[in-house]
């Protein structure tokens, strides 16, 4: 091939590049790789150069480029590298649709889903990044209201929303799939609802976080060793009642599973598991007797 006067027969042309006479002949037909003459007999005949052009256009398709595309490279009316940018991007996008696929799929294997779950499930999975916002902002919308004491709570939550990124892992997928069916049933919207109603009208004691770090969850609600960390934590001021209604509601596993599955869409480290302790807590307020007066108030 060194020698530019050399003329080469289609089937040699074939033979050195590997490719198949009929992806020769069709691609000389249209124009990409026109033989650069013919023999006396009327076969195409190739030179080195026709060789080169064949091996690139060759390259370019198993890179996924098109023929009209090619002819333009090939023609000098645009760049390599321009196409090479575009089909990267086209490429990325393909890839985050396979992934989100696999994801999906995977999230069927392992549920073992019924055909209208899988139907839900699939459409969930495939929302635009503006189509999930929506649902979240619509679940907080009707869950805190226009309560003015859950601002805060709101703005907390807002600023806490699931973000799934553009190429999610299959448990982000998973995650997402399972909160946004989670804040879709009415069951926990009442929840979220009624805790913030709670969070509107009372003010949460002072005391809990403190007195939750002590509680240990070995020991058996009912017993007297329980009894003993209840007296030793709370003293005469704190009203028990009041303390068990708190907890009654704010105590939902449910909640808690939210904020387990919105770290795993974010990114973020382990939610901390606090609902044992919560109604480990309870059980042994109401195993345990209170004064009169408590007694009265949770009543």
């Amino acid at each position: 091939m060194d020698d530019e006067h050399v003329r080469l027969t289609i089937g040699r042309v074939a033979a050195r590049t590997g490719l198949p006479v009929r992806t020769i002949r069709f691609w000389s037909d249209i124009g990409a790789v026109p033989p650069v003459e013919r023999s006396g007999g009327g076969y195409r005949l190739y030179d080195a150069e026709a060789v080169a052009r064949l091996e690139l256009v060759a390259t370019l398709r198993d890179l996924g480029l098109g023929l009209e595309e090619i002819r333009r490279v090939l023609a000098k009316e645009v760049t390599i590298s321009d196409l090479a940018a575009a089909h990267m991007e086209a490429l990325d996008a393909r890839i985050r649709t396979l992934r989100l696929r696999r994801a999906v799929l995977s999230t069927f294997a392992k549920r073992g889903t019924s055909t209208e779950e899988m139907t839900l499930m699939n459409r969930l999975a495939r929302l635009s990044a503006q189509e999930r916002k929506k649902i979240i902002d619509d679940f907080l919308t009707e869950v805190l209201g226009d309560a003015q004491a859950a601002t805060g709570m709101l703005a907390h939550l807002r600023d806490a929303a699931p973000t799934l990124p553009d190429d999610p892992t299959p448990e982000q997928v998973d995650a997402w799939v399972e909160l946004a069916e989670l804040i879709l049933e009415p069951g926990f919207r009442r929840g979220v609802r009624a805790l913030a109603d709670y969070t509107t009208q009372q003010r949460r004691t002072p005391f809990t976080r403190r007195i939750i770090k002590q509680v240990d969850t070995g020991v058996e609600p009912r017993s007297a060793q329980a009894a003993e960390v209840l007296d030793r934590v709370l003293d005469d001021t704190v009203d028990r009642a009041a303390l068990l209604r708190e907890l009654e509601t704010v105590t939902d596993p449910r909640a808690e599973r939210y904020w387990e599955l919105l770290a795993t869409i974010n990114g973020w480290p382990p939610y901390p598991e606090g609902v044992p302790r919560l109604e480990h807590l309870a059980a042994g307020l109401r195993a345990h007797r209170w004064t009169a007066e408590a007694l009265r108030a949770h009543s």
